[in-house]
Formats: structure tokens, sequence, C-alpha cells
């Protein structure tokens, strides 16, 4: 019986289409969500065991916005340490994935909604991460930057994290609700998406905008989405599986 599985995971019509596709491109785009790290054992926002399904004394979107993070500093810190701060998660089959493909001069950039930073781990070179990242941080005083490690190991008596130089409150590089996308980011990201001749979008549902957007700026004809759950976004793709986006990167060669 898990051998009849297997085939029927790994031997499918969509699966053979995504390998044609791979290998008829050469500037492939990959943008993705919070699925893409589900596998890592980072848990996503919006799913029946995500973040914005659990318990605190406010809503998630409220305690990771600018104005909370200011106005609440250490309700905002016992929260970002309990939940966003994983370390120790390992890049999963989708990220190695990624990686190969890039180095193989078939992938062109990742687009990330993601903060954790294991595109990088994997192996990505050109990695445009929408929302920041977990791993820096920057007092916000005098802009002196800390890594991941000085955060989890350093904080005062109400749990936040100062800075050595200045003692003042350290933030972290993450885009939180009120605040804008990188410029820079962006433009970047417009950029590959328009030279781009395939997209892969995985592990998202597009929802979350202005990222999500930014999908708009593809003028490509192989347009893929792979994601668990169907989305609203489905009747937009040349090529829908619904699959775990790690199964089945991981079975594309290149």
């Amino acid at each position: 019986m898990k051998f009849l599985c297997y085939i029927r995971i790994t031997m499918t019509e969509e699966i053979e289409k995504l390998q044609q596709y791979v290998d008829g491109s050469k500037k492939i785009v990959f943008f993705g969500g919070a699925g893409v790290s589900t596998e890592s054992g980072i848990p996503d926002f919006r799913s029946v065991d995500g973040l914005y399904h659990q318990k605190w004394n406010w809503p998630p979107e409220e305690i990771l916005s600018s104005s909370f993070f200011y106005n609440n500093t250490k309700e905002f810190y016992r929260f970002y340490r309990a939940k966003m701060l994983l370390k120790g998660a390992k890049p999963n089959a989708a990220h190695l994935k990624l990686a190969e493909m890039e180095k193989a001069g078939k992938l062109t950039a990742v687009i990330t909604q993601n903060i954790d930073g294991l595109h990088q781990a994997a192996g990505s070179k050109k990695v445009y991460e929408l929302h920041g990242s977990t791993l820096r941080n920057y007092c916000t005083q005098c802009h002196k930057f800390f890594d991941v490690d000085y955060v989890i190991n350093n904080k005062d008596e109400n749990g936040i994290p100062r800075c050595d130089n200045c003692h003042s409150v350290i933030k972290p590089d993450v885009v939180l609700y009120e605040e804008s996308l990188n410029e820079e980011t962006i433009d970047s990201s417009v950029k590959a998406l328009q030279e781009a001749d395939m997209l892969i979008i995985g592990g998202t549902s597009l929802t979350v905008y202005p990222a999500a957007g930014l999908v708009n700026y593809f003028r490509g004809n192989k347009l893929v989405l792979i994601n668990r759950d169907p989305t609203p976004s489905d009747g937009m793709a040349t090529l829908v599986i619904h699959q775990k986006i790690g199964e089945v990167l991981s079975q594309i060669h290149v």
C-alpha cells in the first residue's frame, strides 16, 4: 500500500508538466509564502493551527504592528520570542531544490514573504525578502545592527533586547503591519518578475498585499501555482498542483 501511494504522489501528469516547463525555461522566478517553511516546522499564520488561530491577549495582527511595538514593547517581545524566533529550523526539500535550480542557472531569483532566512541557509544567493528577516536586528536610536543570537541572549528585566552601544531598544528588521515594504526590494522583485519566462508560486494563497500584487508584473506564459490547498488565485495559473511544495519540487531534475 505504501508503494502504491508513493507512485501516486510522484508519477503524476502535473509533475511531468512541471518538469517540461522547467526544462524549457531559462529565467525562472520563485515567489513563496509561509507554506514553503511549514515543512521545516515553522507554523504559518492563517491555517487552522497557525498563529492567527492561537489565543493571546491581543490578535497577532495587532501585536505585530509598528504602533504596538513602540507602545507595548514588552508584550511585543513576549510574543515575538515565543512564536517568531524559531532557531534550529533547517531548510527543507523545497529550499534545497530552489538553491540547486539557481546554481544550475535555471532560477534567477527567489521572492519570499518569509522572514526565516531558510532560503539563504539552503544556498540561494539572489533572495528578495519582502518582509525582512528575523536574523537581522537594529538599534532604533543609533542603528547598529545585531544578529539573532544577540536578541535571544540579551534582554533587560522586561525581556527587551537593548543596544550595547546606547542602550536603546532593538527592533527586528522585519516589516510590521503599518510599515511599508522596502522600495529597493520591491524594485528588484519587479525587475526579476518582468524578465522571467516562468514563475513558480508556492506555499501562499496570494492574499497578503501589497506583496501578492507583485506577481502581476510577470509577463511570461508559464505560471505554476503549488499549494497544499486550493487558493482564490488558482484560475490565473497555467498549472496548479495541490500538494506540499517540498514533495513536488524534490521530484524535479535540473
